[in-house]
Parts: C-alpha cells; sequence; structure tokens
C-alpha cells in the first residue's frame, strides 16, 4: 500500500513525504513542478504530473495501491488570485475535482488537504477557532472554501473521509537541513528578512506601525514546518481507525509581531540590514493568531518546535546552503 503525496515537491508537501517515509509508508509524490522542486523529493517516488490531466492521475492509481491522499497541490497567492482568479479555481477547485474522480473510481476514500486560514476572512475575534464563520475575501480563500464543501457532500454521498487542515503561517525549515522553503517568487516574511540578511535584499519593508499591537506592527501566527508534517501524519493515522473527517486549525496560539520577526533574524544571523517603515497595506488585519485546541485534543498533536527564535534558527540554517 502507498501514499499519494501531490504536491510533494513544494515547501510543506517535501516536509511531509520525509515524515512518512521515514515512518516506512511507500510514498508517492505527484507534482508538475510549476512551484515545485524535483530537488525535495529526497525519499520514495516521484512522478511529474498535473492533476488538471486525468488520465496522468489515473495512471498513478493503476501502478500503485494508493491507500490514502495528502493534497497540496493548490496555487497559494492571494494578490494574485484577486487578478488572475480564474487561474486559482481551475487548479484549487477543477483539479481537485479530477483528483476525487480517480480516488472514487479506484476506491481509495482517505484524504488529507491543506486549507488556509484565509477561508475565514476577517476574523470576528481571536484566536480563530474552527466552528467561527467563514467569509474569504479572495478568491484564493474562496477556492479552498468551495473544496473544503465538495469534501462534505463526497463525504455523505461517497463515503470520502477527510481531514481538512486550516493552516497560519508556515515557517521553519527541516531541523535536519535537507530540505527548506524556497519559493518564486518568494512572499513569506521569513525567508525575505534572512534574504535581507544575506545581502539578496537591499532591505526590508515593515508594512504599517501603528496597529492596536504591543509594537504597533502586525502580529501573525507562526508555525514549523515540522510541526505540520507531524499533523498531518497524525491525521493519516487518525484516519486509519475509522474516526469521522474532520476540520482543523493548524497553528501556535502565540502570535510574534513583523518587528519581532525582524529582531530575532538579526538576532540568530548576527548581522543587520536596513528596515524600511512603510504605510499599512489594504486588508491587512492587526492580529490574526489561531487556535489548535481541537488538533491537540483529537490528534494528540502538540507543537515542539514554537518557539520563534528555533524556526528561525532551522530556516537560516537551510537559508545558507539552500540547494535551490
Amino acid at each position: 500500500m502507498a501514499v499519494l503525496v501531490c504536491g510533494g515537491a513544494g515547501y510543506i508537501g517535501s516536509h511531509v513525504n520525509k515524515q512518512l517515509y521515514k515512518e516506512g509508508y511507500e510514498t508517492v509524490v505527484f507534482d508538475n513542478l510549476i512551484y515545485g522542486h524535483w530537488e525535495a523529493v529526497k525519499w520514495g517516488h516521484f512522478i511529474q504530473g498535473d492533476l488538471k490531466n486525468l488520465d496522468e492521475i489515473e495512471a498513478v492509481f493503476k501502478e500503485y495501491n494508493i491507500e490514502a491522499v495528502f493534497h497540496f497541490a493548490a496555487f497559494a497567492y492571494v494578490g494574485e488570485s484577486v487578478v488572475k482568479p480564474e487561474k486559482y479555481y481551475y487548479n484549487n477547485v477543477t483539479n481537485t475535482l479530477n483528483l476525487l474522480h480517480v480516488m472514487k473510481k479506484y476506491g481509495c476514500n482517505k484524504l488529507i488537504f491543506s486549507s488556509t486560514c484565509a477561508t475565514y476572512g476577517e476574523p470576528e475575534r481571536v484566536p480563530i477557532t474552527e466552528e467561527m464563520k467563514q467569509n474569504p475575501i479572495n478568491p484564493y480563500g474562496a477556492s479552498k472554501l468551495m473544496v473544503e464543501r465538495i469534501f462534505q457532500d463526497y463525504n455523505k454521498a461517497y463515503g470520502l473521509k477527510f481531514v481538512v487542515f486550516r493552516y497560519f503561517n508556515a515557517a521553519g525549515a527541516d531541523p535536519e537541513g535537507e530540505i527548506g522553503e524556497s519559493h518564486t517568487p518568494e512572499t513569506h516574511l521569513i525567508p525575505l528578512v534572512l534574504d535581507a540578511a544575506s545581502g539578496k535584499r537591499r532591505d526590508i519593508k515593515v508594512f504599517g506601525t501603528d496597529y492596536a499591537t504591543p509594537d504597533g506592527s502586525c502580529i501573525r501566527d507562526y508555525i514549523h514546518v515540522y510541526d505540520l508534517a507531524t499533523a498531518h501524519l497524525l491525521a493519516l493515522h487518525y484516519l486509519e481507525e475509522g474516526k469521522e473527517s474532520n476540520f482543523f486549525n493548524l497553528g501556535n496560539a502565540l502570535g510574534t509581531s513583523v518587528l519581532e520577526v525582524v529582531k530575532t533574524v538579526k538576532k540568530v544571523t548576527g548581522r543587520d540590514f536596513t528596515v524600511t517603515l512603510a504605510e499599512r497595506r489594504a486588508g491587512d488585519p492587526a492580529r490574526l493568531v489561531g487556535s489548535s485546541e481541537k488538533a491537540q485534543k483529537m490528534l494528540g498533536w502538540k507543537p515542539i518546535y514554537g518557539d520563534i527564535d528555533i524556526i528561525v534558527e532551522h530556516a537560516w540554517k537551510w537559508h545558507e546552503k539552500a540547494e535551490y
């Protein structure tokens, strides 16, 4: 029996693939390499393919006895989704339907899905919990919410069993330094600040210093990618035990401000760099922090790399020697 990791050459998918492989699962990574990196697939099998092509998906199910699927193959640039919504709805929604079609045809009914806290939109309160109203404010978040609703319908009609994880800010890198974070373009704060520390950027911009937070900059919930991967492994065990489909937030519930991240990077790297204070960006809430109590209670999950210093240390270790 094998597990299929769609988008397994990407940032989070590659870390999940490593943990699955180390636990003894036969893994099959399926990735079109638009944003993923073949160098990140150091474990298991690799097949280059695209979820838009039913024949390519079916070929994997014909060759391997797939018992469960992990789905990370979404486009995830919020700003791009606003100007190119068609791209996001086709890839994130239509292609997911293709995957579900083939899973149903081959009798595979276990799915673990990478969703997002963007499905909540502007939160009514923090920390964000799973029962709060979902009202996405961009096509990216809307596409993920559509997929969540499709899963619920497939659960009722066809017996699909799923776990949906709504992430906050994935960060850090493999503690052993074998894989890490590399996006083109890069939009995540920690690698951008590390670029400033390493001289790849002239400065780092802080958008807004007048928010109602202790230092005036936005607060976000950073979660180590290793801890995210561990949660996915626990979700597979959860489904293997025959438990019901469910939704979980994944975050630290701690929250770190932009200026605190900048300060931590300077401390960890021992390097100074220019910090430019800029105006607020439209649509940036002052504080986005999630509650992971449900995941801790029902999956037995607990982040072990919650400290921002450790997250930055692991990211910097990877950043200094990045192989891709």
